[in-house]
This record gives C-alpha cells, sequence and structure tokens, in this order.
C-alpha cells in the first residue's frame, strides 16, 4: 500500500458509507436484486470491505427492508430521512449521526450499484485527496473508447488539467473538436460515481446554491466547480460493470462467472 495510504490510516479515519434506496424509476428494488445467490448491495458492501483504506463503512438507507438486510448479513447500517434528495444529503445526515466522523481524514461516498467495484479503485480515490493536502473532493474517471459510449448522454465524460484537476464534467462527448465527432485515439475520460470528501466540505456543499451549469447539465459535481473549488480526478483502468436496469443483473453474473468469482 502506498504510504500516504498508510499514514493517513494512522492519523485519521477514512469512512466508506453506501447510500442506499429502495425505490427506483427504472429498477425498484434494486439493492436486494439477486446476483448469483447474494443481492447487490451485499456484493458491493463486501467488495467494499476489502479496499484497505476504509477504516469503517455503513450503508445509510431509508429502507426497512434494506436496514434489515444489511443487519441479516452482519454489515453496519443506518436509518436517515426519507426527505433527503441526493446521496450527499445522506452523507451529511449520517455524519449528524456519527458526530465523532466529522474528524475523520475523508468519508468516501459509494455508489450501492457496483457490485464488481474493485477495491483498489477505492483506494486510489482516497489516495488522490490525501496527496492533496487542501483538497476538498476527489473523484475516479476511466478511459472511454467506445464511439456509442461516448455519445451516450447518460454516461458522464470528464476532462482534467495538467495537474489531475478536473476542468469540467459533461453529458457531451468531451473535449470535442471541429467536427463534433469521436475520434480514434483520442483522450476521453467516463466518469466513475464514486466520491471522497473532507467531511466538512460534506457540510459547506449544502450551503452552496445551485448553479446554471450544475442544473443545465443535471450534474451535482459541476456545483463543487462553478464555486471555485478543485476536484481531484485519478484514473483506473477498466470500468466496474453498474447495474440500471434489471437487464445489467444478467451481464454482471456473465462477468462474475467469467473471473470464476461467485462469493
Amino acid at each position: 500500500m502506498n504510504l500516504l495510504l498508510k499514514h493517513a490510516e494512522m492519523t485519521g479515519q477514512i469512512i466508506g458509507i453506501i447510500p442506499a434506496r429502495y425505490g427506483s424509476t427504472r429498477f425498484p428494488g434494486k439493492p436486494l436484486a439477486s446476483i448469483l445467490g447474494k443481492t447487490l448491495l451485499q456484493r458491493t458492501y463486501e467488495n467494499s470491505l476489502r479496499a484497505s483504506a476504509l477504516s469503517d463503512l455503513i450503508v445509510a438507507t431509508d429502507d426497512e427492508r434494506i436496514f434489515e438486510h444489511v443487519r441479516s448479513f452482519n454489515g453496519k447500517v443506518v436509518m436517515t430521512s426519507e426527505q433527503c434528495p441526493t446521496g450527499t444529503d445522506r452523507l451529511a445526515e449520517v455524519l449528524s449521526l456519527y458526530p465523532e466522523w466529522m474528524h475523520a481524514t475523508a468519508i468516501v461516498n459509494i455508489q450501492g450499484d457496483e457490485p464488481c467495484l474493485n477495491p483498489l479503485t477505492i483506494n486510489l480515490a482516497v489516495q488522490a485527496l490525501v496527496n492533496d493536502p487542501q483538497g476538498q473532493v476527489s473523484t475516479i474517471v476511466t478511459p472511454l473508447l467506445n464511439e456509442e459510449e461516448a455519445k451516450n448522454s447518460s454516461i458522464v465524460k470528464c476532462v482534467m488539467d495538467q495537474q489531475g484537476n478536473a476542468l469540467y464534467f459533461s453529458r457531451a462527448l468531451i473535449p470535442s473538436n471541429k467536427t463534433n465527432s469521436f475520434k480514434n485515439g483520442a483522450i476521453y475520460f467516463r466518469h466513475l460515481g464514486l466520491y471522497v470528501y473532507r467531511p466538512s466540505f460534506i457540510i459547506d456543499y449544502q450551503k452552496l446554491p445551485s448553479t446554471p451549469l450544475q442544473l443545465e447539465e443535471d450534474l451535482e459535481q459541476l456545483k463543487v466547480l462553478e464555486h471555485g473549488y478543485r476536484i481531484k480526478v485519478a484514473i483506473v483502468e477498466q470500468a466496474n460493470i453498474g447495474v440500471d436496469t434489471p437487464e445489467d443483473i444478467h451481464k454482471v453474473e456473465e462477468w462474475l462467472c467469467k473471473q470464476n468469482t461467485f462469493l
């Protein structure tokens, strides 16, 4: 493990929080969907536990079914309000319930629909923030090589400066060119929805007013940039297989079978 990560573990906690909602427009009950004998949420939780950077991990939910399920596999879980409009708001509520975590080195917001999440992805995102003492937020991207995905507005793209700070996030293809076409060999990056925050920033973020670009693109992270904060970006070579629809379950099961990973 990187010595900076080890130092962070020694000097302060790094807390992983998995916001989990039962309701979903495209896939109601998604966290409890079965994948080769385990639920999507349990697989996400157990993979996250393998991240050496984390000193604690908890699921935050507003649903009793999810709460009881996490307890059934001896996971750590807390009930939060149904009124939380975003995952970040749910993180803030968890911090109000665990005030000692306000002194943590970092809080990791882990998407609950990532059953194939590589624990090293969490470590890299944490390391990006630990390496930036003045930084408030870090996240993860992966190279985007497929033209169909590049033009998919549900896949968020990111461009960075030479120091690895995010310049912009967009649903459109960025960087673009004069012909507005996908260019083989060009460097495109897909944003993965994992964030690492300083605890105090989570509270500050709630107080920030919405911004024009955030509302236009419907991307929360643009509010961070528009208010002048940096987002440090780490790069992983391969994207995780996320679950957005019931059809994605089959893709995950196929991937697990190919990896010979059934646990």
